[in-house]
């Protein structure tokens, strides 16, 4: 089967070498744009931000940058940000019902992760097991889906300067958290952010991340997927205490690329992770 999986950025994945995967960039404008692709300099950027004091926001990719992304495949597989916090997924559907109409035969099916960083690559990756196994579209798909209803996403924090610049939170709270020492463990739930747990502290904030993990039905050899911006001792320390519990837990760990970048901030990672059923992710709801 000639498929292509593309993304948008918020995958923190921007090429894959070897597979026909495509990346579309989102933007981040903060008194100047940066664009999400190979060659930005997310260090650059992240220390631009701390100094930045005007409202900053996120811009999501155009119907052309997406119908440019699907290249000439007969299927094609799209994965976005989800719908609740971005026009993303509305400009993918534009495209894809375009490229349909202008190429009949082909087929485009467009899964939206109702997350943002780790859950788009492991839905991509279950994709690719469905394409080493021979599986046709429509089984792809029908995996696909009954995957994702087995996959979540929770964040951890340190600032939330950015979210407020964003009009997400209040600013007056962001800065309140930041002289607490707040930490903000969030989840993904139906596509919305939701936070779950405000623990004072380092050490508090692991061990919350841990009661999301457990909660939500994580089994000893899972996987688990983390993004991460500049966070690598927080995560080494979040994966020690994992394995205390889960000695087979498996993980992927990657840097966050900067629409993640910019949410997260320096010190905050995300975590996409397989687990019980999540009623959250049933995307006939949405």
């Amino acid at each position: 089967m000639n498929f292509r999986i593309v993304t948008d950025s918020s995958s923190n994945v921007l090429c894959r070498p070897g597979e026909d995967y495509g990346c579309v960039p989102m933007k981040i404008v903060a008194g100047q744009e940066y664009v999400d692709a190979p060659g930005l300099n997310v260090a650059q950027m992240v220390e631009d931000l701390k100094g930045f004091k005007g409202k900053s926001g996120s811009s999501c990719p155009n119907v052309g940058e997406w119908l440019e992304a699907f290249g000439d495949a007969e299927y094609v597989f799209g994965i976005t940000i989800t719908k609740h916090l971005s026009g993303c997924y509305n400009a993918a559907r534009q495209a894809a019902d375009t490229y349909m109409e202008e190429h009949p035969g082909r087929r485009v099916y467009l899964f939206d992760s109702l997350s943002a960083g780790p859950e788009l690559m492991m839905i991509a990756d279950k994709i690719r097991q469905c394409e080493a196994e021979g599986d046709d579209f429509d089984t792809t798909v029908a995996k696909v889906l009954d995957y994702h209803n087995h996959t979540h996403t929770f964040f951890c924090l340190e600032s939330m300067n950015n979210l407020a610049h964003n009009g997400r939170v209040p600013l007056t709270v962001a800065k309140l958290a930041g002289v607490l020492g707040i930490r903000i463990i969030g989840e993904a739930q139906g596509g919305q952010i939701v936070p779950v747990h405000k623990p004072r502290g380092a050490k508090k904030a692991l061990h919350a991340a841990m009661q999301v993990l457990r909660e939500r039905g994580y089994q000893d050899g899972g996987l688990i997927r983390i993004a991460h911006c500049y966070a690598e001792d927080a995560v080494q320390e979040f994966m020690a205490l994992v394995r205390e519990s889960f000695s087979h837990a498996r993980f992927i760990v990657e840097p966050t690329t900067a629409l993640c970048s910019y949410y997260a901030e320096a010190g905050g990672y995300i975590v996409g992770f397989e687990g019980a059923f999540n009623a959250h992710n049933d995307n006939s709801k949405f």
